[in-house]
């Protein structure tokens, strides 16, 4: 069991491999299109999503469809989202995630939220980078016996 910092790419650091496939979170999706993002990094998110290397996952799409401000917004949002390639969870998933928050109770951070275990435990699954904005990734990977990589679409204090 690992309870100690495994190391891993900085909140600032953006992986310099072109062809890293990612799972989307929420925490991501929501500020791809911020302003406060640079131009060059929403061109390689847009990049990554034209050359469908960026995948979604049942609880990212529950979270963006938790978002929406009615149905047609909804429905526009399941649309876009729906056609991206999909990262789906089996049996041996479920049971990842289980594990992952069985690490985290060793070390006193088993208060994780739910989803941000399951998306770890499918990128795990699928060889996918989750891109996320979201600390918790980094707790999960740096604290828990994950073999999954993330990785920050900004710098944690870029959208305050």
């Amino acid at each position: 069991m690992r309870c100690g910092a495994r190391g891993g790419l900085a909140p600032h650091e953006h992986a310099a491999v072109v062809s890293t496939k990612y799972l989307l979170d929420n925490s991501a999706w929501t500020r791809i299109w911020h302003r406060a993002l640079p131009l060059a990094r929403r061109e390689e998110v847009a990049t990554a999503i034209t050359e469908r290397r960026v995948h979604a996952c049942l609880p990212f799409l529950l979270e963006a469809g938790y978002s929406a401000r009615g149905a047609d917004d909804h429905d526009q949002i399941m649309l876009g989202l729906r056609s991206l390639p999909f990262a789906a969870i089996d049996e041996a998933t479920e049971e990842r995630a289980l594990q992952l928050q069985a690490d985290l109770a060793q070390c006193g951070h088993h208060r994780m939220p739910p989803v941000d275990l399951l998306i770890a435990a499918i990128a795990e699954r699928h060889g996918l980078t989750v891109l996320h904005c979201d600390r918790d990734f980094d707790v999960i990977r740096d604290r828990t016996s994950a073999r999954m990589s993330s990785e920050w679409l900004a710098p944690p204090t870029s959208f305050s």
